[in-house]
C-alpha cells in the first residue's frame, strides 16, 4: 500500500501531529472558557453589580449547557466530520463572548452562559479526547495526557492575559478580543491538521502494520456496546465517584480566583495563582502520562482524589499569599489529573466499540452535576465566607472517593 500523501515517508507517525492540533485548540478552548470562568465571576460581580451568589448560579447553567450538548456532539462525532463540529462550536462560543460586555441583568447572564456552555461542548473535550483514542492504542495514556496538557496551558497562557484586557479595556471592549482569539485560534489549526481516525489517511493506529481490519474501521469495533457499559457496575459507580470529584473541583476553580484576591486584596497574586495552578495542571498531566503505563490507572486515581481532598482543607484555613499560592500549585497536579482520566478510563473499560457515546453520556452526567459546584461555593460563602465553602468541598470530595473505591476493576466489563 502506498504511503498517503498527508504523511511523509519514514516520517512521524500522523497520530502525533492529531495530538499537538488537539493540544492547541483545549489551550485555546479550555483558556478562554473553563479557566476564564473565575474571571468572569469577579467581573461579573465587579462590573455589573450583580451578587456572588446570583452569578455562581448562573454559572451554573454553562456546566448544564455543556453537558446536555454534549450528548449532542458525542452522536455527531459518529457521524460526521468533528472538524465541522469544532467549527461550530468555536463559533458559537464567539458570539457568546463577544456579547459578554453586554450583560445587564440575570436574564442575559443566564444566556451568555448557556450559549457559551454549547459551544464549548462541541470544541473542547469531548471531540478532541475521541479523535486522540481513535489514532492510538498502547500509547493512549501518553497521547491524551500530552493532548489534554493543553487544557492547562489554557489558564497558563490566557488567565493573565483575560485579567490585563478586562482591567484595561473594561469588560465590553475586552470581549470582543477575547471572542477574536477563540475563533482564530481554534478554527484554522483544525482544518488543517485534524483527522477524524487513521483509517481516513489509510493508517493503523500507534503506526503499527496496516492490517484490512484496520483499514475498514474494524478496530473501532472492540469493546463493549453502548447499553451494556451504561448499565454496568464500573460506569454506574465511576461515574458517580466522577459527580462528587469533578462537583468540588469545578466549585473551587470558579472561585479560585476571587477566594485569593479576596484574601490577600490582590488580583495580580490572583492571576498568579492561577496560572500556576494550570502549570501544576501540566507537570501533573505529564507525570500521569509517564506514570500510568506503569501500575494501575484506579491506584493512581485514588491518589490523585485523596491529595486534591486535602488541597481544599488548606484552601479553607489559608489567608497568606505563600500558602494560597503553593496549594494552588498543589491543586493545579491533581485538577489536571482528574480531568483526564474519565476519558482515559472509559476507554480502557470499554474499548471504542460506542467511546464517543459512553464518554459524552458521562460528560453529561459529571458536567451538569459540575454545575452545583460553584452554587454550592457561592450559598456557602454567604453564609460563613470561604472557609465554610472549601470545607465542604473537601466533604464532597470523600465521597467521590468513596464511590471509586467500591466501582471495581476497570478492566472487568470487556472480559464478557
Amino acid at each position: 500500500m502506498s504511503t498517503p500523501p498527508d504523511r511523509p515517508k519514514g516520517g512521524l507517525f500522523y497520530g502525533w501531529y492529531v495530538v499537538a492540533t488537539v493540544f492547541v485548540v483545549q489551550t485555546v478552548a479550555c483558556g478562554l472558557g473553563f479557566y476564564n470562568l473565575s474571571v468572569f465571576l469577579k467581573a461579573f460581580v465587579s462590573d455589573g453589580g450583580l451578587s456572588v451568589t446570583a452569578v455562581s448560579s448562573a454559572n451554573a447553567a454553562f456546566f448544564l449547557s455543556n453537558g446536555i450538548a454534549g450528548l449532542g456532539v458525542g452522536w455527531a462525532l459518529d457521524r460526521y466530520d468533528p472538524r465541522i463540529l469544532i467549527t461550530i462550536g468555536a463559533v458559537v462560543s464567539s458570539v457568546a463572548l463577544a456579547c459578554a460586555g453586554h450583560v445587564k441583568g440575570l436574564t442575559e447572564l443566564y444566556l451568555f452562559y448557556i450559549l457559551f456552555g454549547a459551544g464549548y461542548a462541541a470544541t473542547a473535550v469531548i471531540p478532541g479526547t475521541t479523535i486522540v483514542a481513535r489514532w492510538f492504542n498502547r500509547e493512549r495514556s501518553k497521547a491524551i495526557a500530552y493532548a489534554s496538557t493543553g487544557l492547562s496551558l489554557g489558564g497558563i497562557v490566557f488567565t493573565p492575559i483575560s485579567v490585563a484586557l478586562i482591567q484595561g479595556l473594561g469588560l465590553e471592549h475586552a470581549a470582543y478580543w477575547l471572542a477574536f482569539f477563540f475563533i482564530i485560534g481554534t478554527v484554522p489549526v483544525t482544518w488543517f491538521f485534524l483527522r477524524a481516525r487513521p483509517s481516513d489517511m489509510g493508517l493503523a493506529p500507534d503506526g503499527d502494520p496496516v492490517v484490512e481490519e484496520h483499514v475498514h474501521g474494524g478496530a473501532m469495533s472492540d469493546g463493549v456496546g453502548f447499553a451494556h457499559a451504561v448499565r454496568s457496575r464500573f460506569f454506574i459507580l465511576f461515574t458517580l465517584s466522577y459527580v462528587f470529584s469533578m462537583m468540588a473541583q469545578v466549585g473551587a476553580l470558579a472561585h479560585q480566583f476571587r477566594l485569593v484576591a479576596t484574601r490577600t486584596d490582590n488580583d495580580h497574586v490572583a492571576a498568579l495563582a492561577v496560572s500556576l495552578m494550570a502549570a501544576g495542571s501540566i507537570g501533573g498531566r505529564l507525570i500521569g502520562g509517564w506514570v500510568l503505563p506503569r501500575m494501575s490507572s484506579k491506584h493512581y486515581l485514588l491518589g490523585v482524589m485523596i491529595l486534591q481532598t486535602l488541597a481544599y482543607a488548606i484552601f479553607a484555613i489559608s489567608y497568606a499569599s505563600m500558602p494560597l499560592v503553593a496549594v494552588s500549585i498543589i491543586f493545579g497536579m491533581t485538577v489536571g489529573n482528574l480531568q483526564m482520566m474519565l476519558p482515559l478510563m472509559m476507554a480502557e473499560a470499554f474499548g471504542l466499540r460506542a467511546y464517543a457515546r459512553i464518554l459524552s453520556l458521562a460528560q453529561m452526567i459529571v458536567t451538569c452535576a459540575n454545575a452545583f459546584g460553584p452554587m454550592l461555593v457561592g450559598l456557602l460563602y454567604e453564609r460563613g465566607g470561604y472557609a465554610m465553602s472549601f470545607s465542604a468541598l473537601a466533604g464532597v470530595s470523600l465521597i467521590g472517593l468513596g464511590c471509586m473505591v467500591v466501582a471495581g476493576p476497570v478492566r472487568a466489563e470487556l472480559a464478557r
